[in-house]
């Protein structure tokens, strides 16, 4: 016998009892969304190659080393699977001509897929929900993104997540402060790690996120970016403070935060958490103004965010939060010649009327399906044997309540089932 097979390294099952909180927190999230007034879009999860080329960046580590890449030799194309999505959201915005009528708030869900050595927290399939709002060009935009964020936190009741924020300007006064960084970083090459030192040329911002200690020493005497920075970028910087402030959302400046993608223009922004270990970036994100031309569209300013749903599950149930998982409302235990027919009607009209229902299948005795019925959770045994045939009626049993069972007619089961439900001692 050949050994079975397991899941690909890092892409992990979601089984029924964590499949439970993804549906509780998906329900949640949802709403929110819609209240926010954000509408869904969805995209492959494949996409050319080039498009995280131009997007993310050439010399970032998700280009470098991270993407799932092919070449679909019956096509001659190069595939990817999507490490990320604001690229792919774009790409379908500029593709079907999504904004030739105003600007739009977009949301989008699913997996994400880099090639990482898997720890908690970090997975080679990760999943994210994006928010995408398009073609708005004011700090207002950026303020509503955050403040929607922490709306969701308190929701979801999770404290302790803090907001990092940080403004990186406009590609020309990052230009002019690579020059300075890039003479800093050379006057401290024997402090470099080998990852430093080959980025110090080829995108310098990319040093400022090192997780290595002795690097980060350098980076804490670097030249802040802040002062190469004009009144147009200061000014939107001051202005999204601004309305944070009034919004009661509390934040600390973190100059060195430049996020991981080379897309970003202006504002930038995590929300982090002390209660993951190193993996504490539940939600990251910042405007992009240049991704629309970059991509071959017309210029258009945007601004999202991305939250890792993984990470966000972890803090819930760190939390405490148990998820909302309804019990079905009945289950059908049935034995004796006709029963089967019977349950399969009780259990369809049921349903057609909105209810829970689990038909108890595979045989087995009477004793054995109210083992069952109890392991389910339902609030109700709904039994169907010879006698209740016989008499053209369902024995109804609480199993949640000590409440005395009752007969109840199947013509008169689906009208008087809401009370059976709802009665308690």
């Amino acid at each position: 016998m050949s050994a079975p097979l397991q899941a690909v390294r890092g892409m992990n099952d979601i089984l029924p009892a964590e499949a439970c909180w993804w549906l509780d927190f998906e329900a949640i999230v949802r709403g929110w969304l819609a209240r926010h007034g954000y509408r869904n879009i969805r995209m492959p999860l494949v996409e050319p190659t080039q498009l995280f080329r131009r997007a993310v960046g050439e010399s970032t580590d998700i280009v470098e080393k991270e993407m799932y890449s092919w070449r679909d030799e019956l096509n001659g194309e190069d595939l990817t699977l999507r490490p990320e999505a604001t690229a792919s959201c774009v790409r379908a915005a500029i593709e079907h001509h999504l904004l030739h009528d105003g600007p739009k708030r977009l949301w989008y869900a699913g997996p994400m897929y880099r090639h990482e050595r898997p720890q908690k927290g970090r997975y080679r399939q990760f999943h994210q929900y994006g928010v995408e709002a398009l073609g708005f060009a004011g700090p207002d935009a950026d303020a509503e993104l955050i403040v929607m964020c922490a709306a969701l936190w308190d929701e979801l009741g999770l404290g302790g997540i803090r907001l990092e924020l940080n403004t990186i300007g406009s590609s020309l006064e990052r230009m002019r402060y690579r020059a300075a960084l890039i003479a800093h970083l050379e006057r401290h090459a024997d402090q470099l790690d080998a990852d430093a030192k080959r980025r110090m040329h080829s995108n310098p911002l990319r040093v400022l996120d090192s997780k290595n200690p002795q690097v980060q020493a350098v980076v804490q005497s670097a030249p802040p970016l802040m002062e190469y920075l004009g009144d147009a970028s200061l000014g939107h910087f001051a202005e999204l403070k601004r309305l944070l402030a009034a919004a009661g959302v509390g934040y600390s400046i973190s100059p060195r935060l430049v996020r991981g993608l080379d897309y970003y223009n202006l504002t930038v922004f995590e929300w982090v958490s002390d209660r993951l270990g190193a993996q504490g970036t539940v939600c990251g994100g910042g405007r992009y103004d240049g991704l629309f031309e970059q991509l071959g569209g017309k210029p258009a300013p945007a601004a999202g965010f991305a939250m890792g749903i993984e990470r966000l599950i972890a803090l819930m149930q760190e939390a405490g939060r148990e998820p909302r998982d309804a019990p079905p409302d009945a289950y059908v235990v049935h034995q004796g010649e006709g029963a089967v027919q019977a349950a399969l009607k009780i259990a369809r009209e049921l349903r057609c009327a909105g209810f829970a229902v689990i038909q108890h299948c595979g045989g087995g005795s009477f004793k054995s399906q109210m083992k069952r019925a109890d392991a389910s959770g339902a609030k109700l045994a709904l039994i169907v044997g010879e006698d209740e045939l016989k008499a053209g009626e369902v024995t109804v049993k609480p199993l949640r309540e000590a409440r005395a069972q009752a007969r109840v007619p199947l013509a008169r089961l689906a009208a008087e089932f809401p009370h059976l439900c709802k009665q308690r001692t």
